[in-house]
């Protein structure tokens, strides 16, 4: 009886002691039982079936269900005929021709990368603060990861732990439920997402996790070719490109960072060519496109050339990368390339600046000769960095490319200073003011 009548006081008494949900804290989403009214000057906004999200400014009232197996968020009728937020994305971008598009309208693609914000213990309000200073150069894009392999489990973010051959989606809060509150940020912000759904590299997992789980194997090209790993990234990439299906604030997926046929093992089967990895992206991109017709497909790649004469490295296809026929596949939205002069041994003959305009005009050239947007979705030196971005800025402007994204964002959170590989640009740099006036050439270019 004490039982009964304590449960009875306390489920009466609970939408009085509730507490109300500070700015940018979650309101709503599948299985959410916090609370759902957000503190005064915040509103409660949808951002995805599992996510709703408290954004300041908001004057639309949104409620969202936390029991229902689909939890968007409705307006309530004491606000209905109130405007949504400005930042909240709407529509899907798209491709005509060369250019980006939104709504009808051409769609400047031009930011940061910022690979970190949700792979370690932010909170929302470090994500916001990290999304509000890209989004202060008049940044649109923002290019992060969308994967983590682990082995064990951790407190830090990860999206697939692996059991021995087996691997397991990471659905909990520090999984995607933790990419949910990426999105949420973002979008608050104004920013569109592009995701890579997996790494060449050993950063985070990669490839060559699954090839060591699967098949107890170092040859990193077997991410390509063998049945069962290629069945297993695409039941991860059913898990969270599915998630995010009808979420705008997804602007396109890239089916890796940087595909070769080696990797960090340095070891493969001998038998990787440009045309292995062609055709894994015809399978991949094809795959997406089959259970996601809302989002662009890229390849995520560095951009290399198949010319085998050529005397200039990046040119020459020895990585199994050939830039015009994966740009060629029709599953395959919009071109990427990377630009590290220094890393590729071509930082002094001829100057960083120099190889680094031509390698933009070429790709500009591949662009036209396509008619597909191209990008340079990677780029930066660690010396000279303010002559040597205003050269391949104004590149850009000047050859036509579609858009670029600087590696990468860098931001003083509360959490502690965001990684610095030695490109990283903060907001007080010398930097951050250049990235900031050229996306605003580029988006008065058109």
């Amino acid at each position: 009886m004490f039982k009964v009548g304590f449960f009875a006081l306390a489920v009466s008494l609970s939408p009085l002691v509730r507490a109300q949900v500070g700015a940018w804290g979650q309101c709503g989403g599948i299985g959410w039982t916090g609370g759902t009214t957000c503190v005064a000057g915040s509103a409660c906004v949808y951002s995805n079936d599992w996510y709703s999200q408290c954004i300041p400014g908001a004057t639309a009232s949104v409620s969202a269900s936390s029991s229902s197996s689909s939890s968007k968020a409705t307006t309530s009728s004491a606000s209905a005929t109130s405007s949504a937020p400005a930042a909240v994305a709407t529509g899907f971008v798209g491709t005509s021709g060369q250019k980006f598009t939104l709504n009808g309208q051409e769609f400047t693609v031009v930011g940061e990368n910022s690979y970190w914000v949700g792979l370690m213990n932010y909170g929302t309000a470090d994500m916001n603060k990290a999304f509000a200073d890209i989004a202060g150069t008049g940044a649109t894009v923002v290019r992060t990861w969308g994967f983590n392999e682990v082995t064990a489990t951790q407190s830090s973010p990860y999206y697939q732990l692996w059991t021995g051959s087996t691997p397991t989606i990471n659905t909990g809060t520090n999984g995607l439920q933790n990419f949910d509150l990426v999105v949420a940020a973002a979008k608050a912000n104004g920013i569109r997402l592009i995701v890579a759904l997996t790494n060449n590299w050993s950063d985070y997992g990669g490839m060559d996790v699954y090839v060591k789980q699967i098949l107890g194997s170092a040859d990193h090209d077997l991410f390509y070719t063998d049945a069962s790993v290629i069945a297993a990234y695409k039941n991860y990439i059913k898990a969270f490109v599915g998630r995010y299906v009808n979420e705008p604030t997804i602007l396109g997926w890239e089916l890796s960072n940087e595909p070769r046929c080696a990797g960090s093992t340095g070891t493969t089967t001998g038998t990787c060519t440009t045309a292995t990895i062609t055709s894994w992206i015809q399978n991949i991109s094809a795959y997406i496109k089959s259970i996601d017709k809302n989002h662009l497909v890229a390849v995520g790649d560095e951009g290399f050339f198949n010319e085998p004469s050529n005397p200039s490295y990046p040119y020459q296809g020895g990585e199994g990368i050939d830039f015009n026929a994966n740009l060629a596949i029709s599953s395959i939205d919009f071109g990427t390339f990377h630009l590290y002069p220094e890393s590729w041994g071509q930082s002094s003959d001829p100057s960083s600046s120099v190889w680094g305009s031509q390698w933009i005009s070429d790709h500009a050239t591949s662009q036209k000769s396509a008619n597909k947007p191209v990008i340079v979705e990677e780029f930066g030196v660690t010396s000279d960095q303010t002559d040597v971005y205003t050269a391949w800025y104004s590149t850009i402007l000047s050859s036509g490319l579609s858009g670029d994204l600087i590696w990468q964002a860098g931001s003083y959170l509360t959490a502690g200073t965001t990684p610095n590989d030695g490109f990283a640009e903060y907001p007080d740099g010398a930097v951050y003011p250049l990235i900031k006036s050229h996306a605003a050439a580029l988006k008065a270019r058109g």
